[in-house]
C-alpha cells in the first residue's frame, strides 16, 4: 500500500477545456502568449505586438471582460477580437460571508470540478487565500482538504481567475479615462498608456494556502503569479505574495529562483514521529532536509524571513519541549524565521483537538523569549468552514436550483 505523500504525484498535463463556440479564453495568458495568438489569427507582427500589449493591460490591470470597453482599440478592431476570443472568470457556485467578514467562494471549472478561495479582511490589509489544485495528494492528517483525492492541477487561468474574481467582488479595479491612447496600428508601442489613479485597495496580499500543494503544480503556479506581479497587469509586489509548501524540497530552490515570493513552510511538528503522522510527506523529505532547503532559499534575510506554520494540536505537538526544540532547530540552521501558531480549526470527522488557549500562549512565549516572533493567528471564518485547514469542496455537487433555494431560505431566515 502506498504511503500517502511518500511518492511525488505525477499529474497528467491537462489542456484547457475547449469552448463550444470555438473562441479562446485569454484569462491566464501572458502578453507574449496573447501576441502569438493574435499573429496566428492573421494580425501582422506590428499590430499583434501593439494589440497584445493593450489587451493585456485591459484584462489584468483594468479588469475588463468586454472588448467593447477597450476604448484605446479602434471600433472596427473590437468585433474582430470578440469573434475570436473571450475573457473569462471562474463560475461562482456559492458565495458565503462569515460573521467576522471573511468571505468564501465555491468555484467551478469548465470541466465541472469544484475548488474554493477565501478573502480575509483586516484593519490594515486584506488577504486572498487561493487554491492551486482541485483536491490534494498530501493527506495531512489535520487538514480537511487532505481528505479529498487529488483531481487535477488548476490552470494558470483558473489560478489568476481567483484574483480577478476577488477584485470584481470587492470593486477594486482602477477608475479613469484610457482614451488618451491612440488606436492606430502604426503607433509606437512605448506611447503613454494613459493616466488614472487606483482606489484604495482592500485586497493587498495573496497567499497560496488554499486547496492543493503549489509546488506540485509548479509551472502553472509560476506562470499565474508572474501575471499577478506584472507591472502592466495586476501589479502586486512579490513582497505581498506568500507561497506555502508542505515541504516539496526539490522544488523549493527553483521556486525561489523563478517566482521569488515569500516562503511559508507547513512544519507542524519538530520530531520525525509526529511529523510523519501529521504531514506524511515528511517520510520522503525529512525535517533536516527541509530546513536545509529553507536555509538555502534565495533571498532570505532578517527583512525577508521564512514563515513556519505550526497548527496547535492538543497533547500532540504543543508541549514546552516541542517549543524549545523548535527554537533549537531554527537556531541550528541559522534561519531568519517567524512562527505562525495556528489554533486547530475543527472539521467533521477530525480526530484532533485544539490546544488550550493558555497552552498556546505559553508555547508562544517560549519562542518569543528566544528572540523569534511567534504570533498566534486569530481564527477567521470558522462558521463558514473558511478557516485554515477547513477548505474542502463538496463531492456532492448541488444543482443550481438547490443552491438558489438554499440562498432564499437563508435570506428569509435573516429577515
Amino acid at each position: 500500500m502506498q504511503i500517502p505523500g511518500h511518492i511525488d504525484p505525477i499529474v497528467t498535463p491537462r489542456e484547457i477545456t475547449p469552448r463550444a463556440d470555438g473562441r479562446i479564453d485569454l484569462m491566464g495568458l501572458s502578453h507574449l502568449q496573447i501576441r502569438q495568438l493574435f499573429e496566428e489569427s492573421q494580425l501582422d507582427e506590428k499590430a499583434a505586438k501593439l494589440r497584445s500589449k493593450q489587451v493585456f493591460h485591459w484584462i489584468y490591470h483594468r479588469g475588463v471582460t468586454d472588448f467593447e470597453a477597450m476604448t484605446d482599440i479602434s471600433k472596427t478592431m473590437r468585433p474582430w477580437l470578440a469573434d475570436r476570443f473571450v475573457i473569462g472568470r471562474p463560475e461562482i457556485v456559492e458565495a458565503q460571508v462569515s460573521s467576522d467578514g471573511t468571505r468564501k467562494w465555491l468555484l467551478r471549472t469548465d470541466d465541472a470540478q469544484d475548488y474554493e478561495m477565501v478573502f480575509i479582511p483586516d484593519a490594515d490589509r486584506g488577504t486572498l487565500c487561493i487554491s492551486s489544485q482541485v483536491g490534494c495528494t498530501l493527506n495531512c492528517r489535520f487538514c480537511h482538504t487532505g481528505t479529498m483525492r487529488l483531481v487535477r492541477n488548476l490552470t494558470p487561468g483558473e489560478i489568476v481567475g481567483q484574483v480577478m474574481l476577488a477584485r470584481d467582488a470587492l470593486g477594486e479595479w482602477p477608475k479613469g479615462n484610457m482614451a488618451s491612447v491612440a488606436a492606430d496600428e502604426d503607433e509606437d508601442e512605448d506611447d503613454d498608456v494613459g493616466h488614472y489613479t487606483a482606489d484604495g485597495r482592500m485586497l493587498t496580499n495573496i497567499v497560496l494556502m488554499g486547496m492543493g500543494e503549489p509546488l506540485y503544480n509548479f509551472d502553472n503556479v509560476r506562470d499565474a503569479i508572474k501575471i499577478v506581479m506584472h507591472g502592466d497587469g495586476l501589479g502586486l509586489s512579490r513582497r505581498r505574495i506568500t507561497l506555502s509548501t508542505s515541504g516539496v524540497v526539490p522544488m523549493m530552490a527553483r521556486a525561489g529562483e523563478e517566482i521569488n515570493v515569500n516562503l511559508a513552510v507547513s512544519l507542524h511538528a519538530v520530531t520525525k514521529e509526529v511529523r510523519d503522522e501529521l504531514v506524511p510527506l515528511n517520510r520522503k523529505y525529512g525535517i533536516d532536509e527541509l530546513l536545509r532547503a529553507c536555509a538555502e532559499y534565495p533571498g532570505i534575510s532578517n527583512a525577508r524571513r521564512i514563515t513556519f506554520e505550526y497548527v496547535m494540536l492538543k497533547d500532540k505537538n504543543d508541549s514546552d519541549a516541542d517549543a524549545r526544540e523548535l527554537v533549537s532547530l531554527i537556531r541550528q540552521y541559522k534561519l531568519p524565521a517567524k512562527v505562525n501558531l495556528i489554533p486547530f480549526n475543527p472539521w467533521p470527522g477530525a480526530t484532533y483537538e485544539c490546544s488550550d488557549p493558555k497552552r498556546i500562549k505559553h508555547f508562544s512565549s517560549i519562542i518569543f523569549e528566544a528572540g523569534i516572533s511567534a504570533p498566534i493567528r486569530t481564527p477567521r471564518g470558522r462558521d463558514i468552514m473558511a478557516a485554515c485547514g477547513q477548505l474542502k469542496s463538496s463531492s456532492e455537487k448541488k444543482s443550481r436550483a438547490e443552491l438558489d433555494r438554499l440562498a432564499e431560505e437563508k435570506q428569509a431566515a435573516l429577515g
